[in-house]
């Protein structure tokens, strides 16, 4: 997830915030505990962090919190640290706050697990998009993304001896899509509004040859000069991540 980096905890805590004499802000340690329920409606246990002193329980527990938690805890320092009241809280510096935390926000909403079906490849290639997407953005994750859903759907294909013999010279992702719906018994049993559903994957497949196009034209997989922006980039994510989860649960093999 593309979370705070360790330099922007040190500039909401020292810069931002402030320290004075060790001391963060004006919290005491009453206050500091009851920050999260009262000004970011999260439920922290303080307590759980071994650190000894309020600003490195904070940082602590900044950096370890989900990039959701993150930006609540971000808007609850606005509240509790509004522009003006101390000489660094100008209103830049509020507006990079408010920043930081619209950018924890837009996060992939969809969790990226590592698959059941699997090989050093996919492991490789989900865990790299992991750390780019954390460290880079969701659109320099893209390139490992595809490789990782290229990877499994052709795993799962020879991990079920599917008859390949029909595969092109250099099979893309939507092939490897449409023989595991054709041929794999974990489609074979009838679901409530088949026919619904048998659209709606008609229409991931359209998506899926949209993949290549995208990877090869608007990520850092080539010296491409313009970028899928972060929204668009994050919706590649999401439905990459959907579809590979549901062919997971799908491909039961015994």
């Amino acid at each position: 997830m593309e979370g705070l980096k360790p330099s922007e905890i040190h500039w909401v805590v020292n810069h931002y915030i402030g320290v004075s004499g060790g001391y963060l802000g004006d919290f005491s340690y009453a206050s500091h505990r009851e920050f999260y329920s009262n000004y970011c409606d999260l439920d922290v246990d303080v307590d759980a962090f071994a650190e000894n002193t309020t600003r490195k329980k904070f940082a602590a527990i900044l950096s370890a919190s989900k990039p959701s938690a993150q930006a609540a805890i971000l808007i609850g320092v606005a509240r509790r640290f509004p522009p003006g009241s101390e000489m660094q809280r100008s209103t830049a510096a509020y507006q990079k706050l408010v920043g930081l935390a619209k950018r924890c926000r837009q996060v992939a909403a969809v969790e990226g697990g590592e698959p059941r079906i699997t090989s050093d490849l996919v492991q490789r290639a989900l865990a790299e998009a992991t750390t780019l997407l954390n460290t880079h953005g969701p659109a320099s994750a893209i390139d490992r993304l595809h490789t990782a859903l290229h990877g499994y759907l052709r795993t799962a294909c020879r991990a079920a001896s599917l008859d390949l013999s029909g595969a092109p010279s250099d099979p893309r992702i939507v092939y490897y899509f449409k023989v595991l719906r054709q041929q794999h018994p974990g489609f074979e049993a009838p679901i409530a509004q088949q026919a619904a559903m048998k659209n709606i994957l008609n229409s991931a497949a359209t998506l899926l040859e949209q993949l290549d196009p995208i990877r090869n034209r608007a990520t850092l997989a080539h010296a491409n000069e313009e970028l899928l922006s972060h929204d668009e980039a994050l919706l590649v994510i999401n439905l990459v991540r959907s579809l590979m989860q549901y062919f997971d649960a799908k491909l039961q093999l015994e």
